[in-house]
């Protein structure tokens, strides 16, 4: 919808910061460890076949032991199931959970590929909300109030997309308590684990296992920038044996059976790509991503009618506010988007998309030379749309006259 109100006669360059893939700008090139990895196995000639439902051995023991690394309780390659990418992984553990008059709590704002998904699986939606004035933490009051006894699961996405937080262990810690309280599981999205740049250490939500049954949804699209390569895992958590006498076990590996597995040769090379990976290179995407949040939040100071409540410290988002009172005949953050792109070539995320109203996401995945320019254009569109005072309108002539 937004595309298409992009115009021609604007001669301008369609700017596409609504969406997030880094991977198609040089600046966020993956690391030739990634490359070299893939290229090997290829050339090899040793992964072309099928493999199992769960994913090659060899990979689900790479990914065991990268999770391992910050685990109390350790996780084993049977705890580990392979997908193509994080999406897959969304898609089957609601598939899993689903069952009649079941629901399931998802954050506001969110993903909204959870919704969607939730919507297919035939899960209720329970949304609690994200509060921007305690750094987007989790309302726990919220999550207690619209729970009940056919609740199967939480929701938490660490790091935030697309708020941009990261969650503290003291936080995280409460979240378990809470979701052990209401007898349900915590499914954590962690797939922006390797895409940190401020000051708050990322704390995995399988920290707290020993008290709530934990199923973390991860992968290397946003770490490593490679989302074409659709390699992803679900990890089950569990001390307890939870997942294993409730049956998801036994589900996930089913509709592993029915499913499209991640390409063999990717898999064949995560456990390289997940070993030898150069720390240099996250170092260096992060910096990136911190140079262009710093840029935006700096030009964003001389737009009051877009404000960002709290610098992102992770993940390729910003989160901003509409303050839609400064504006003439802009009726919400649809409106708003759609005549920016109108009039600017210029396309956001609206707020809604994401279960939120007269917000707005930009993209800071992108070269910073298009977010200068995005920032130039927004400047302008407000400044165009901000509501006159009462001096600005008085006509010339009445000014002559007093």
């Amino acid at each position: 919808m937004l595309f298409d109100n992009c115009r021609k006669d604007v001669k301008k360059t369609i700017l596409p910061l609504g969406h997030g893939d880094p991977s198609v700008y040089p600046c966020f090139r993956t690391c030739i460890e990634a490359e070299d990895a893939v290229v090997n196995v290829l050339r090899s000639g040793k992964s072309n076949s099928y493999c199992p439902g769960a994913g090659i051995l060899p990979a689900r023991r790479a990914v065991a032991d990268y999770l391992n690394r910050d685990l109390p309780n350790k996780l084993t390659p049977d705890d580990i199931f392979l997908t193509a990418g994080c999406n897959q992984g969304i898609e089957l553990v609601f598939e899993s959970l689903a069952r009649p008059n079941a629901n399931i709590l998802l954050p506001r704002p969110g993903f909204p590929h959870y919704d969607a998904r939730a919507v297919y699986s035939g899960l209720e939606i329970r949304k609690f909300d994200l509060l921007p004035d305690r750094e987007w933490e989790i309302d726990l009051e919220g999550v207690e109030a619209v729970a009940d006894e056919n609740t199967v699961a939480i929701v938490v996405i660490n790091p935030n997309n697309p708020c941009g937080n990261v969650y503290s262990h003291d936080h995280l810690h409460k979240v378990a308590e809470t979701a052990r309280k209401l007898g349900i599981m915590v499914i954590t999205d962690e797939v922006y684990d390797q895409t940190i740049f401020g000051d708050n250490p990322f704390v995995p939500m399988a920290k707290f296992a020993s008290i709530v049954p934990v199923l973390t949804l991860g992968g290397i699209s946003k770490g490593w920038v490679v989302p074409g390569w659709k390699i992803g895992w679900i990890a089950l958590n569990d001390p307890e044996g939870v997942f294993e006498s409730t049956k998801v076990v036994q589900s996930i590996k089913q509709s592993l059976d029915i499913t499209p597995d991640p390409s063999t040769i990717i898999q064949a090379a995560l456990p390289e790509i997940l070993e030898k990976v150069d720390k240099n290179f996250f170092a260096k995407k992060n910096k990136i991503l911190k140079h262009n949040v710093d840029l935006v939040c700096d030009r964003l100071k001389d737009i009051p009618c877009v404000v960002c409540p709290k610098k992102p410290e992770s993940c390729t988002y910003l989160l901003t506010k509409l303050e839609l009172s400064l504006l003439d005949g802009i009726k919400d953050d649809i409106d708003f988007c759609v005549k920016l792109a109108r009039e600017e070539n210029l396309v956001f995320l609206p707020g809604e998309a994401l279960g939120v109203k007269n917000w707005m996401r930009i993209t800071i995945g992108v070269e910073a030379h298009m977010l200068e320019d995005a920032l130039e254009r927004l400047k302008g569109f407000c400044t165009r749309h901000t509501k006159k005072t009462d001096t600005e309108t008085e006509s010339p002539s009445s000014v002559e006259n007093e």
